[in-house]
C-alpha cells in the first residue's frame, strides 16, 4: 500500500474521476486553470416540426455555434438510462376516483404497463450542455462563466439547470436514491467524489471496462459520409439500453482556419505541378493527374469559399459513444445495434482500444476531452447534431 500511494497511478474510483473541485454554484475546477459549468436543457422535437420551423431552428443553432470563440470549449452530453421499474411503474399508475370512469383508467393504465414492458419507454433521457474556459483564478472564472451562461441561455432558451448529472451517470440503474448536502462535507471529511463515485472501476480489458456491476465500452464515431443526416443523433438516442453520447466541439480561430486551408491548397497545387512534370517526362498528357489530387483540391477550394463568403466557421468535433450493459453478451448486442445505426448514416463506430478509461472520463459532463481524435466540420455540418 505504501508503495502504491507514491507511484503516481490512480488506485481508487475517486482518483479516477478527473476533476479537482466542485463548488456549490455549479462551477467545476477540472484542472489548475480549466473551469467548466454544466446546465441541463430540454430538447425541441425537431423531426416533427414544419420545414420553415426546421430552417429557423437550424439557422439559430448555426448562429449559436458561430458566437463561440476559440477559447471556449463546448460539450453536449446525451444520457439514456433505464429507470427503476418500480418507480416508473408507480409514476404511470392511475388511482381510481370512484366516479364511474375507473374501468377506463384501469384499461389505460394496463396499456401503459404493457408498453413499458415491451418498449424503450423505461428510458430516462437527459441532455446536458457543458462549457469550459481557462482562467487564472476562480474569481475570474466565475465572472466569465456567468456571462457565457447568460449568452448561451439567450441563444438556446434552455429551461432548468442540472444539479446531479454525475451521479446519474455513475449509477445508471436509477434505483439508488442520491443523497447529498453541502453541509455534510466538512464534518464527514468526504469530498463530492465520495458521493458520486461508483463502487469500482476496472480497466483490465483494452476493449471494455467495468463500472460497479455494469460492463461498458467506449467507441468513437468515424464520420465518413460526404453529407451528414440530421436523423443520425436521434436514431442513436433511440437505441435500447444505457447509452451516453458525447460531442466535444471547439471552434478554430477564423483567420487561422483560412491560413491552414490556404496552405493545404498550396501543398496540393505543388503536388499537382510535380505530377504534371512527371507526366511530361514520361511522355503522356500532363492533364492526367491522380483523381485524389483533383478531388481534394476542389474540396479545399470549396471549403475556403464557404469560410470567406458564407459566414461559415471551422470546428473540431470529437464524437464519443458509451454503451453500458449488465453483462458482456448484452453489451455486444447493444454495440452491434448502435453500429448499425451509424452504418445507416454512412459512418463507422470504432472501439477505442486501450483508451477506455480516457474515453469514459471524456464522456462525463465536465468539458474535458482526453481523446485526440477530431473531425473538422463547418458550422452547418456541426449544427446537424
Amino acid at each position: 500500500m505504501r508503495k502504491a500511494r507514491g507511484d503516481g497511478k490512480k488506485h481508487t474510483a475517486q482518483q479516477t474521476i478527473p476533476y479537482e473541485t466542485m463548488y456549490p454554484d455549479g462551477i467545476c475546477r477540472v484542472k489548475d486553470n480549466l473551469f467548466s459549468k454544466s446546465i441541463e436543457f430540454s430538447d425541441i422535437n425537431y423531426q416533427l416540426a414544419q420545414p420553415d420551423d426546421k430552417t429557423a431552428t437550424f439557422e439559430a443553432l448555426c448562429d449559436f455555434y458561430n458566437s463561440l470563440d476559440s477559447s471556449v470549449g463546448l460539450q453536449l452530453t446525451f444520457v439514456n438510462r433505464v429507470a427503476g421499474q418500480g418507480d416508473f411503474s408507480k409514476s404511470i399508475d392511475i388511482p381510481p376516483q370512484q366516479d364511474g370512469f375507473d374501468d377506463v383508467r384501469e384499461e389505460y393504465a394496463a396499456m401503459l404497463q404493457n408498453q413499458l414492458a415491451k418498449g424503450n419507454n423505461g428510458l430516462v433521457k437527459r441532455k446536458y450542455l457543458t462549457f469550459t474556459l481557462e482562467a487564472d483564478s476562480l474569481k475570474n472564472a466565475k465572472s466569465r462563466l456567468s456571462r457565457l451562461e447568460t449568452d448561451i441561455l439567450n441563444h438556446l432558451k434552455i429551461l432548468g439547470a442540472a444539479n446531479k448529472p454525475l451521479d446519474g451517470i455513475f449509477h445508471p440503474d436509477g434505483d439508488r436514491r442520491f443523497m447529498f448536502n453541502w453541509k455534510w462535507l466538512v464534518p464527514s471529511g468526504l469530498s463530492t467524489k465520495d458521493f458520486i463515485a461508483p463502487p469500482s472501476f476496472a480497466f483490465r480489458n483494452g476493449r471494455m471496462f467495468g463500472m460497479g456491476d455494469k460492463t461498458g465500452a467506449v467507441s468513437f464515431l468515424q464520420i465518413l459520409a460526404p453529407e451528414l443526416n440530421d436523423r443520425l443523433l436521434a436514431d442513436l438516442l433511440n437505441v435500447d439500453g444505457h447509452l451516453l453520447v458525447n460531442l466535444h466541439i471547439r471552434s478554430i480561430d477564423q483567420s487561422e482556419a483560412i491560413k491552414t486551408i490556404k496552405r493545404k491548397i498550396t501543398d496540393l497545387d505543388a503536388m499537382k505541378i510535380a505530377e504534371q512534370k512527371k507526366a511530361v517526362r514520361s511522355g503522356y498528357d500532363m492533364d492526367i493527374i491522380p483523381s485524389d489530387l483533383a478531388t481534394y483540391g476542389g474540396d479545399a477550394k470549396d471549403l475556403l469559399r464557404d469560410l470567406q463568403s458564407r459566414n461559415e466557421r471551422m470546428f473540431l468535433l470529437t464524437f464519443l459513444v458509451v454503451n453500458l450493459a449488465d453483462n458482456k453478451q448484452q453489451l455486444e448486442n447493444q454495440i452491434f445495434q448502435t453500429a448499425g445505426v451509424a452504418q445507416k448514416a454512412n459512418c463507422s463506430l470504432v472501439r477505442l482500444d486501450y483508451q477506455q478509461e480516457a474515453g469514459l472520463m471524456s464522456s462525463l459532463p465536465l468539458g474535458l476531452n482526453e481523446i485526440p481524435i477530431q473531425r473538422g466540420l463547418t458550422t452547418s455540418s456541426t449544427a446537424i447534431f
